[in-house]
């Protein structure tokens, strides 16, 4: 899900720089208001984490791959704000260090990772499990907020990548970045995540809610907040 660079415009990469700097500038002042010295380290491994499991590229037909996030169960566990820093940081630090994602492309790659997916699966996650403190419900909301939360940004990305043949040719007509229409971007990226992706995300998800909620269940935000609102 990694946009590299060529393949938005400027039309499309810049506004979505100016929307993660919000979100990053936001998410900064709340981790500094509620960011505790006990959940320091915890926000330092939920970026390893992030970084560790993007690594694990699954492949598919096509000669292209795919891979899971980790945004939903640090948004879960540590909140969708600390979620926006902790995967915006490894995003950033694999475009520049890895080359994984284009340099032009961050401000893309991040909102739709680090913004789209942390605020959907939280909610989804919140919505799904009601009232909800543990059994089938907890496991039903934890599956689907990982899953709902990667396909929501493979289909920005999706959309992003779809739109360019219409904001963006040349003389001749042709497309000046990424050339499929979003009557092919989408389908494409949604089936992959639908079937494959958005399971493995989901079922990571699912398991580390179920050891923290066994564990550690203190420091799960999502359930120490039922209002949300902290």
């Amino acid at each position: 899900m990694h946009i590299p660079d060529g393949y938005l415009g400027p039309q499309t990469y810049v506004p979505l720089y100016g929307v993660s700097i919000i979100f990053w500038s936001i998410a900064q002042k709340k981790l500094k208001k509620q960011l505790s010295l006990k959940h320091v380290p915890y926000l330092g491994m939920a970026a390893a984490f992030s970084f560790l499991i993007m690594m694990f590229n699954i492949p598919v037909p096509g000669g292209t791959t795919g891979h899971a996030v980790g945004a939903g169960i640090i948004a879960i566990l540590l909140g969708p704000w600390t979620a926006v820093i902790a995967v915006s940081v490894v995003l950033i630090i694999q475009a520049i260090l890895f080359g994984d994602g284009g340099i032009t492309a961050i401000g893309a790659n991040c909102f739709n990772m680090a913004v789209v997916m942390p605020f959907i699966s939280y909610g989804s996650f919140k919505l799904i499990k009601g009232r909800a403190e543990s059994g089938k419900r907890m496991t039903v909301a934890a599956f689907f907020s990982g899953y709902i939360g990667l396909t929501a940004a493979a289909l920005f990305t999706a959309v992003e990548f779809g739109i360019q043949p219409l904001i963006a040719t040349g003389v001749d007509g042709r497309p000046l970045y990424a050339p499929y229409p979003l009557s092919v971007a989408v389908p494409i990226m949604l089936i992959q995540h639908l079937v494959l992706f958005g399971i493995a995300e989901g079922l990571v998800t699912l398991l580390l809610l179920k050891y923290f909620l066994k564990h550690e269940r203190d420091l799960v935000y999502a359930i120490a907040d039922p209002s949300g609102n902290k």
